[in-house]
């Protein structure tokens, strides 16, 4: 079972989500927070595997919430970002502190399913959307501090540096696989490696290392 914390400041949403996560049988909707606070105690508490955070909340927000639960951890709770089409600052700031993904608010509820199960099994999602957006509004621009070069790149062999410029062109392992004449399970081992080497839980720290490092710029492989 995916165990599944809802988190968002509209009663209504949360009865949404839970009517539609309720019906799948591999889902169990643990417990349910109206802000950070909450959403804080009740992960500590309850042990989600996954977390639905909204961004805007009362009290303490979605991003500073995620950013309690994830900074600097390479374990701990999926956190899948609720947001509407308009991103803003948050957006790249979360994903920095860990977030695993966003959704937007109107996903179908399918999508909503699916993308749970895509994070709980240790992946990461970034609607085309929201990856464009993203690159082009915040990763463009970066503040000075994640300019500079970090030590770690030296750590990965040319292969390795490869694979992460797919990764961070938003590529699938089977795409990889094909643009560098190797097997699925050899890129897995690959991203395995990677994520390793440079400390990130997930391919979406991954896209946001590359970009901030200089590995791939915006329009790279468009």
């Amino acid at each position: 079972m995916i165990r599944v914390l809802i988190v968002d400041d509209q009663s209504l949403v949360r009865a949404g989500f839970r009517m539609i996560l309720e019906a799948e049988e591999d889902v169990e909707v643990v417990g349910e927070a109206a802000d950070g606070k909450e959403a804080i105690a009740a992960a500590t508490e309850l042990r989600p595997d996954v977390i639905l955070m909204d961004v805007r909340m009362p009290n303490v927000d979605g991003l500073e919430a995620t950013r309690q639960l994830l900074d600097g951890r390479t374990e701990g709770p999926r956190v899948l970002i609720l947001t509407t089409f308009d991103l803003d600052e948050y957006v790249y700031e979360a994903l920095r502190v860990g977030a695993s993904g966003f959704l937007l608010k109107d996903t179908p509820p399918e999508q909503l399913v699916e993308a749970i199960r895509v994070v709980a099994n240790g992946d990461a999602l970034l609607s085309p959307v929201i990856t464009r957006r993203v690159i082009e509004e915040f990763v463009r621009r970066p503040p000075d501090s994640v300019r500079k070069p970090v030590p770690e790149l030296e750590e990965l062999t040319p292969r390795e540096l490869e694979v992460l410029g797919f990764i961070a062109r938003g590529l699938s392992n089977a795409e990889i696989a094909k643009e560098a004449f190797v097997s699925e399970t050899t890129v897995k081992t690959h991203v395995a490696r990677i994520l390793l080497k440079l400390g990130l839980r997930d391919r979406v720290q991954a896209v946001v290392f590359a970009y901030e490092n200089g590995v791939v710029t915006p329009g790279d492989g468009a």
